[in-house]
């Protein structure tokens, strides 16, 4: 086993992003627990600023994974540069950890509000802005992983599988 280069990125890790979603989801749950009466209304648009990004994401997927397939790489004109490339596998990277983060406050804040819609009529009407801020974040992390994915060149170590 030879040691890895110092500067290389590895790839994501999934158990990564479902812990840091996870101490999310607690985390959360708590302070909504003990504060929820002094929160504003969460409107239906609260989450929604997450889908541009993952848009935005999808597209640079589209465009890193067509130059990386042409063999498009490099310094010249009409190619990507490696730099850029290596930015946009940080921005994926970046993305992808906010996305998981982001995912796991929206359930904390599911996780109280559903069981308390019997309850508390503020709590029905915070639910659609919780999901769509859940279901915006979660197209953020699947957007991110997929252009971090993109990003990889075709002889990439980390896509053989390990022995």
């Amino acid at each position: 086993m030879k040691p890895e280069p110092t500067g290389t990125m590895k790839p994501t890790r999934i158990w990564d992003l479902l812990f840091l979603a996870a101490l999310a989801v607690a985390a959360t749950w708590i302070l909504v627990r003990v504060f929820y009466g002094s929160f504003p209304p969460i409107p239906v648009y609260a989450g929604a600023s997450l889908y541009p990004v993952a848009l935005i994401e999808v597209v640079l997927a589209f465009m890193v994974r067509s130059r990386v397939s042409n063999h498009q790489v490099g310094d010249g004109p009409r190619q990507l540069h490696p730099i850029t490339a290596a930015r946009v596998a940080a921005l994926a990277k970046a993305s992808a950890l906010v996305g998981a983060a982001t995912a796991g406050v929206w359930g904390g804040f599911l996780l109280y509000l559903l069981p308390q819609q019997s309850v508390l009529r503020a709590a029905g009407s915070d639910s659609p802005g919780a999901w769509v801020g859940l279901v915006a974040a979660l197209a953020l992390v699947g957007a991110a992983l997929w252009l971090e994915h993109c990003c990889r060149t075709p002889d990439d170590p980390s896509d053989e599988p390990a022995h």
